[in-house]
C-alpha cells in the first residue's frame, strides 16, 4: 500500500545533509510526489517513497514538492536541522531523525566510495574540443568520491617515460579549463606503448603510484590499446615480479586493471556511440567557414569545393552538408556511381539556371568513387572549370576543424561522461569488461570497449569489400537517416502524381533559431509529396487576415542558415480571432497545418482541437514543432533554437569568466532568458562552471542565498579568484537580479565585488548552430510524412475528416526516439500558469552542475548508466539526432 498523507498533515521533505547550491533538484508535481527516503525501494542508484497531495499546492518553499533539497547552517524557524528533515504536522520527529541520520550515512558512503582508489586519467590520439571538460569532470568526481586522481600528460608516451608525467591532481589543478580547446594534458601517438616492452613500463609506472583505474580519452586506436594493456596486466605483473622491480606484496595489491574509454574523435567515427567528444564543436568551424564563404561565393558567383576531415567516416561531411544545403556531397561510405562527373555537372548548372549565384560541394577526404580509386576536391574543381567554365575555388579546412573551443553541447557531453567514468570505475568488479561511457537519447550508457572496435572495423571492412549499403547501416539508423534526408532534399524530384491534400506552414510565438531550417525542409518534402504548401506570415494573425500564399521548391533556398524566422511570428493565440482563421481554413482549403513555435504554438493548437465540436472546418490534421529558445514546450526534451540560445548565452559567459579572472575578486550575475523554465540558466552554467544557477524548479530561499555567498567567499581565498552566477529571469518573485546584486555587494563587501550582466535577445539571435539546422531540417521532414500519413488515413468520398486525438500532436525528441504525443493528452502534464511541462528532464543536470562546483551533497539521485550490448539490431534503432 502506498503511504497517503493529506497535505495539512504533514509533508515529509529530505534534506541533503551539507550546504546546497540552489535546493532541491526534482521536478514539480500537482497530485502525485516523489520524495526520496533513503532506505525505502531502491532501482537504479534511486530511491523513493510516493506521497499524495492536495490538487494545488502553493508556490511557497514548504509547499513545493520534489526530490531532496539541502539544509542550511543555523537555518530557523522551518523546522529543520542541519542535513534533517521538514517536519510539519503530524509526523513524528524520530522519523526525522532517523531519517537524516540515514541521509547523512548515504553521503558519507558516497565520500567514502573511492577511499583507497587511485584513477588516472590521460588523452591520447588526435585532441578533440571538449576534452579539457572531461578531464575536468573525471577528476573532481574522483576526488569528489574520495579517490586519488592522477593527470598523465603526452598520453600514452607520459605513461611509459612516468617521472614528472605521472602528477596527482588537486581540485584547482582543473580550474578555468572547461572553455579552453585541445587537451591541457597534451596527448602524443607513442610507438613505444604499441610493444610488450613499452606496456611493462607503463605497468611499472602505474604500479609504482598503486593506480590500478585507468580513464582513457581518445580514439578507437587508443581504446584498443587500453584494453590489450588491461589483459596483459597480470603478466606484466608477474613479470616486474620475476625482474626484481616490485614485490610479490605490491602485486596482489595492484593485482587488477580496469579501464574506462571515453571516445574523443571530432569524425564520430565510433560505432555505438550517438556522438564523440568534439564532433559538435568540429561542426562548429566547419558551418562557421560555410556561412563565411556562402556570402563571398554569392558576390562573384563562384563554386566552392570545401574539404572536411574524415578519411574513413563521412559523419561530418554528411551532417554538414545537410546543415547548409550542399549541391553535392562526397563520403566515403556510399561512392557516387559511375557516369557521377556528368549527373553532378549537370545538377549545377541546372541551379545556376534557376536564379542561384553559388553552389557548394563538400568532400570527406577519404572520398572515394565505386573502385575505391580516391576523388580529390583538386579534381572536382578541375572537373567543374573545364565542363561549365564557372570561377571554382577550393578550400580545404584541415586542422581548423580541430580547434577553437567546445560548444556547449561538447562541454556538457564530456561533463557527463567524465561523472559516469568514475562511477563506472567505482562499480567495476573482476567480471566487468572494459566499458566505454557513451550517450544514447540524453541519457549515459555503457558500452563493452571491444563491441564497438569489432563493428567499427566491421564498417572499414564492409568499404573495403565493396558492400556500401551495408557500411552505411553499420554506422547506425541515425547517419542512414541523414543520408536519406540529404538525398530527398538537395534536389527537386517530380512528385509521382498530386495530392489531393493543401498543408499551411507557420511560425508561432518568439522566434528561434532553426525555425526556418523546419520551414525549408517541410515545404520540399511537401512538394515532394504532391501536396498543395502554403506558407503563412505573423502566425494565427496573419491566418485570420489571409496573409496567405503558395510556395515552390525555390523559394525556400538560402533559409537553412538564417536566424529568426523568415515568415515572420506573432504570439496572438486563435481565440482571439478563432471565426477569421475558420474562414481562410475554408477559403484556402487547407487540410494540414504545420505550426512551428513555442509554448504559443503548442497552446493555440489546443485551441483550435478544442474548438473542433464547434467548427467542422478545424478536423484537419495538425502537427507542432517545438521551437523556442526556453526549451519549456511539454512533449520533447529538446526544442529548435534551444542550443543556439545556449552556445549564445555560454559565448557571452565565457567573456564575463576572462574580465573577471582580469579583475580579480568580482563575482558577474548573469540573467538569462528563459521565462519560469530554467533551461538555458543551468545547462549555461554547466558548460561555463558557473558557482551558481537559481531556477524557478529548484526553489531557493535567504539562507540558500547566504550559503552561496560564503561558498563564493572561501573560493576567494584560493588562486581561482573569481565568481559567476546565473539566474533564471523569474525564477523567484522577490528575489531579482538587483536583490541578488545588493545581497552579494552588501555581504562580501571587503572581499569581492559584483557586477550585473543581462543578456537579453542576443539569446534569440544569430545563425544557428549545427545541431538546430539538422534537427530543424528532419524534424520538419518527419512531422509532414507524418502529416500526409494522417491525411490520407482520414481521407474519404474527397474530403479530409480528421477528429481523434491522435490527429493534432506534438512532434519531439524524447529519450532515444522522435515521438508525437496528442496535445490533448499533453494538456494533463502542462503547467499553464507558468507555461512548463510538469517534468523535465534536465533537473538531473543539476546535481552534475552543484558536483561540479564544489558543493557537498548526496548523489543518491543520480542515475547511473547501464551496460549495453553492440549489435546490428541495436545499431538499427534510431536513437535521435
Amino acid at each position: 500500500m502506498t503511504p497517503a498523507y493529506p497535505w495539512k498533515d504533514a509533508v515529509l521533505r529530505m534534506q541533503h545533509p551539507c550546504v546546497p547550491l540552489t535546493g532541491g533538484s526534482g521536478p514539480r508535481s500537482a497530485r502525485l510526489c516523489w520524495l526520496r527516503v533513503p532506505g525505502v525501494c531502491r532501482s537504479r542508484g534511486l530511491a523513493f517513497k510516493r506521497y499524495e497531495m492536495s490538487a494545488k499546492t502553493p508556490r511557497s518553499a514548504t509547499a513545493r514538492c520534489g526530490v531532496a533539497r539541502g539544509a542550511w547552517p543555523n537555518s530557523r524557524g522551518r523546522g529543520l536541522t542541519v542535513g534533517g528533515v521538514s517536519v510539519i504536522g503530524g509526523v513524528s520527529g524520530g522519523a526525522g531523525a532517523g531519517s537524516a541520520a540515514m541521509a547523512a550515512a548515504e553521503l558519507e558512503r558516497l565520500r567514502m566510495a573511492g577511499a583507497g582508489m587511485a584513477i588516472a586519467v590521460l588523452t591520447s590520439g588526435g585532441d578533440a574540443q571538449g576534452m579539457n571538460a572531461a578531464v575536468r569532470a573525471v577528476t573532481r568526481m574522483g576526488i569528489y568520491v574520495g579517490a586519488k586522481v592522477f593527470l598523465i600528460y603526452e598520453g600514452y608516451e607520459g605513461l611509459v617515460e612516468g617521472g614528472d608525467n605521472i602528477k596527482q591532481a588537486n581540485w584547482l589543478s582543473v580550474s578555468n579549463i572547461i572553455q579552453l580547446g585541445g587537451t591541457v594534458i597534451g596527448s602524443a601517438r607513442c610507438k613505444a606503448f604499441t610493444t610488450r616492452a613499452g606496456r611493462l613500463r607503463a605497468a611499472r609506472n602505474l604500479v609504482e603510484h598503486s593506480i590500478t583505474n585507468l580513464c582513457v580519452i581518445g580514439g578507437d586506436g587508443s581504446l584498443t590499446g587500453a584494453d590489450i594493456f588491461r589483459s596483459e596486466w597480470g603478466g606484466l605483473l608477474e613479470e616486474l615480479v620475476r625482474d626484481g622491480q616490485i614485490s610479490e606484496e605490491v602485486a596482489r595489491k595492484n593485482c587488477r586493471l580496469n579501464i574506462v574509454g571515453l571516445v574523443g574523435s571530432i569524425d564520430n567515427d565510433f560505432c555505438g556511440t550517438d556522438m564523440t567528444i568534439g564532433t559538435d564543436s568540429a561542426l562548429h568551424r566547419i558551418m562557421e567557414v560555410i556561412d563565411a564563404i556562402t556570402t563571398t561565393a554569392q558576390s562573384h558567383q563562384r563554386t566552392f569545393v570545401l574539404e572536411v576531415m574524415g578519411r574513413h567516416c563521412g559523419y561530418l561531411a554528411l551532417v554538414s552538408g545537410l546543415a547548409s544545403g550542399a549541391d553535392w556531397l562526397f563520403i566515403p561510405e556510399s561512392p557516387p556511381e559511375d557516369g557521377w562527373e556528368d549527373l553532378m555537372c549537370e545538377r549545377l548548372g541546372e541551379t545556376r539556371s534557376r536564379g542561384s549565384r553559388l553552389n557548394i560541394i563538400i568532400i570527406a577526404e577519404g572520398a572515394i568513387d565505386r573502385n575505391g580509386k580516391p576523388i580529390s576536391s583538386n579534381y572536382v574543381k578541375d572537373l567543374v572549370v573545364q565542363r561549365l567554365g564557372f570561377d571554382t575555388r577550393v578550400t580545404v579546412l584541415g586542422h581548423v576543424q580541430r580547434g577553437g573551443t567546445p560548444s556547449a553541447f561538447d562541454r556538457v557531453l564530456s561533463s557527463k561522461m567524465g561523472m559516469e567514468a568514475v562511477m563506472a570505475l567505482l562499480e567495476a568488479t573482476p567480471d566487468t569488461p572494459a566499458c566505454v561511457v557513451s550517450l544514447s537519447g540524453n541519457q549515459s550508457v555503457r558500452l563493452p570497449l571491444m563491441e564497438c572496435v569489432q563493428v567499427t572495423k566491421d564498417v572499414q571492412k564492409a568499404m573495403d569489400e565493396k558492400r556500401f549499403d551495408e557500411a552505411i547501416q553499420l554506422r547506425g539508423r541515425s547517419f542512414e537517416n541523414n543520408w536519406n534526408i540529404y538525398k530527398l532534399l538537395a534536389h527537386q524530384k517530380p512528385a509521382q502524381e498530386k495530392s489531393p491534400f493543401s498543408l499551411a506552414i507557420l511560425n508561432v510565438g518568439a522566434p528561434a533559431a532553426g525555425m526556418n531550417a523546419a520551414v525549408r525542409s517541410a515545404v520540399r518534402i511537401g512538394i515532394c509529396q504532391g501536396h498543395t504548401v502554403y506558407v503563412v506570415s505573423d502566425g494565427f494573425e496573419g491566418l485570420s487576415k489571409g496573409q496567405i500564399r503558395e510556395v515552390g521548391w525555390h523559394d525556400v533556398a538560402g533559409w537553412l542558415g538564417r536566424g529568426g524566422s523568415m515568415l515572420g511570428t506573432k504570439r496572438t493565440l486563435p481565440k482571439t480571432c478563432m471565426e477569421k482563421i475558420v474562414e481562410n481554413v475554408r477559403k484556402f482549403n487547407i487540410q494540414g497545418l504545420l505550426v512551428i513555435g513555442g509554448f504559443e504554438a503548442y497552446e493555440g493548437v489546443l485551441q483550435l482541437v478544442e474548438a473542433r465540436g464547434q467548427y467542422k472546418e478545424l478536423c484537419i490534421v495538425m502537427c507542432v514543432i517545438p521551437a523556442t529558445i526556453s526549451n519549456n514546450v511539454p512533449g520533447t526534451d529538446f526544442s529548435l533554437g534551444s542550443d543556439t540560445a545556449v552556445n549564445a548565452a555560454m559565448e557571452s559567459c565565457d567573456r564575463i569568466k576572462q574580465s573577471a579572472s582580469g579583475t580579480k575578486r568580482r563575482v558577474f550575475i548573469v540573467e538569462t532568458m528563459g521565462g519560469y523554465c530554467g533551461y538555458l540558466s543551468t545547462v549555461t552554467g554547466i558548460a561555463v562552471g558557473a558557482d551558481a544557477a537559481y531556477v524557478y524548479e529548484d526553489p531557493f530561499t535567504i539562507h540558500d542565498l547566504k550559503a552561496n555567498v560564503e561558498h563564493l567567499t572561501d573560493k576567494m581565498k584560493t588562486d581561482i579568484q573569481r565568481g559567476l552566477v546565473l539566474r533564471n529571469e523569474k525564477c523567484h518573485e522577490h528575489y531579482t537580479t538587483e536583490f541578488l546584486y545588493n545581497l552579494y555587494s552588501s555581504e562580501g563587501k571587503g572581499i569581492f565585488d559584483c557586477r550585473i550582466n543581462v543578456l537579453g535577445h542576443l539569446q534569440q539571435g544569430g545563425a544557428p548552430t549545427p545541431f538546430d539546422r539538422n534537427y530543424g531540417t528532419k524534424l520538419g521532414v518527419k512531422a509532414v510524412l507524418w502529416m500526409s500519413e494522417k491525411l490520407q488515413e482520414a481521407y474519404s468520398k474527397g474530403r479530409t475528416f480528421a477528429n481523434s486525438a491522435e490527429s493534432a500532436c506534438v512532434i519531439g525528441l524524447r529519450k532515444k526516439v522522435v515521438a508525437f504525443s496528442p496535445v490533448t493528452e499533453l494538456k494533463k502534464v502542462t503547467d499553464f500558469e507558468h507555461r512548463l511541462p510538469q517534468e523535465q528532464w534536465w533537473l538531473n543536470l543539476r546535481l552534475m552542475l552543484k558536483m561540479l562546483a564544489n558543493y557537498q551533497i548526496s548523489l543518491t539521485e543520480y542515475i547511473s548508466g547501464t551496460m549495453e550490448h553492440v549489435t546490428r539490431r541495436t545499431l538499427s534503432i534510431e536513437k535521435g539526432f
